[in-house]
């Protein structure tokens, strides 16, 4: 089922914070003004109050997941109660983990750090997995800072290989969003593993959030390097069924996705599935030019109540 709900974000996010303020999901969020840590491809932290209005009320969420964490956006501007975050990447579960429990120390690491060309290519050649926790943290807020885009990318051997990026002056040790975050993080379960262990427990009641790896719009619109494993169509197809799963155990399940064939055939054919469009903004992009609003599809599998919003 498709609803002729649109979207669009950039008046959702005008409007939907004062309109969110008092529902109870966003209301810390709203007053702390906490931001994601890092830049991540696809990052939701735009699209954040719009997708808020896709959501079941707050009074019937038991607990909330978010098993493709990526840049956190969507729990940071929530900021549930109850929550468990995961991922299978590693240094994304670790940095989280670190925020949470070790701050000051990352924020020593991360004063350490310096926006400079030659200096940055060492940074980069380290293996991550010879490092302490808190060292391996701030080398990936540092290179996220000062990278070309800000885009998080590894190779098949699963190395981080973006080159420099030239910024002025990047927030490398922002210690003062750092401390919202830890804020935000404290009591949430942080996961390193595959949506369907992480969410092998989920129930009745339970909110999940699924910003998976996107289904390219064309062959050269791709991009699904947030880790050594590709997600192709057959791990879409794998997606759809532990949503119909979870949505059988009477789970609240949502997923942003990209407007295509192939994601509208696999959510069309399931049943109590329901398909809105919105109009989303990409920021990262090699080209400026293709830097723009584009659609994307919200699929739950519960009704909304998000009002549709008329173009500018």
């Amino acid at each position: 089922m498709e609803m002729a709900t649109t979207v669009d974000a950039d008046i959702g996010a005008d409007v939907a914070w004062a309109a969110n303020a008092d529902t109870g999901l966003v209301g810390r969020s709203a007053r702390r003004g906490v931001r994601p840590i890092i830049k991540w491809a696809g990052g939701k932290w735009r699209l954040a109050p719009t997708l808020r209005r896709f959501m079941p009320p707050v009074e019937r969420i038991r607990r909330y997941y978010e098993p493709f964490v990526g840049g956190a956006a969507l729990f940071f501007h929530l900021q549930p109660a109850d929550a468990q975050l995961s991922d299978t990447n590693p240094e994304l579960i670790n940095l989280y983990t670190v925020v949470r429990d070790q701050l000051p120390a990352l924020l020593d690491a991360l004063r350490g750090h310096v926006n400079e060309s030659a200096y940055y290519y060492r940074v980069r050649e380290q293996d991550p997995a010879t490092l302490g926790d808190i060292e391996r943290a701030a080398r990936l807020i540092y290179l996220n800072k000062t990278c070309y885009n800000g885009l998080y990318r590894v190779n098949a051997r699963g190395a981080f290989n973006v080159p420099f990026g030239r910024f002025s002056n990047p927030a490398i040790c922002d210690a003062a969003n750092l401390a919202l975050a830890n804020a935000a993080l404290q009591g949430v379960a942080l996961r390193l593993a595959d949506y369907e262990t992480a969410l092998a427990k989920a129930t009745a009641g339970d909110l999940i959030y699924f910003d998976p790896p996107y289904q390219p719009v064309s062959k050269t619109a791709s991009f699904t390097s947030y880790t050594q494993t590709r997600f192709g169509p057959d791990e879409q197809a794998r997606l759809a069924g532990m949503m119909a799963t979870l949505a059988a155990r009477g789970c609240y399940v949502t997923q942003s996705n990209s407007d295509t064939p192939l994601i509208r055939d696999l959510y069309g054919a399931l049943p109590g599935f329901i398909l809105h469009t919105i109009q989303a903004t990409r920021a990262i992009n090699s080209k400026a030019s293709a830097r723009g609003p584009v659609n994307e599809l919200v699929i739950t599998n519960y009704a909304s109540t998000a009002p549709a919003v008329g173009a500018r």
